[in-house]
């Protein structure tokens, strides 16, 4: 019989060759005998989103790996972020090109109207934790973005702007203003 660790550390390897259903079989295997470890439950996952979001998937298990260590709780965090990066969906159309001109009224919530439904609620936090279950936000300029993400990361929800900033600065090319937003989140803790 194979250990769990040695199928864990073989999953593991799958997963950063980019080998997805070959390492969701080998977490399955761990999960068979061994259903509550957080390590295979979170890499099981994590290869359903990489079939769809390679970067993503990636990411996020990086993340995980550095996390782990510290926080009890580092599945429940990458559970959440999973679950921000599914819901909530942002399109950004760069205005010199035509990737999204196919966006109607019905994709999604104009950025726009996100606003007006902040105003409305009083919230940042409430506008967008209700928003982000049922629909997407269309971002249409570099300056809707740019808000976006400062609004973000002003209320707290730094790993999600960090997600967007990752997966869509490069809509913007070599925009040095998307790239200092990053600033945003620098936050030196050297002693």
């Amino acid at each position: 019989m194979v250990s769990e660790r040695v199928l864990l550390r073989r999953a593991e390897e799958q997963f950063l060759k980019r080998e997805y259903d070959n390492a969701l079989k080998l977490y399955g295997l761990v999960l068979k005998d061994h259903p509550q470890l957080k390590d295979a439950k979170v890499g099981a996952y994590l290869c359903d989103m990489g079939l769809d979001s390679d970067e993503e998937a990636q990411a996020l298990f990086s993340y995980y790996q550095a996390i782990k260590e510290l926080n009890d709780d580092a599945d429940m965090i990458i559970d959440e972020l999973m679950q921000a990066i599914y819901s909530t969906r942002v399109i950004v159309h760069d205005a010199l090109s035509d990737t999204f001109d196919g966006i109607r009224e019905g994709d999604g919530i104009g950025y726009g109207d996100f606003l007006e439904l902040v105003r409305d609620k009083g919230s940042f936090k409430e506008a967008f934790e209700d928003i982000m279950f049922s629909t997407r936000v269309v971002i249409k300029s570099r300056e809707e973005f740019i808000d976006f993400i400062k609004m973000l990361e002003k209320e707290g929800y730094d790993d999600v702007a960090l997600r967007y900033l990752d997966n869509l600065s490069d809509n913007f090319g070599n925009d040095q203003e998307i790239y200092e937003l990053y600033n945003l989140f620098d936050r030196d803790e050297t002693v």
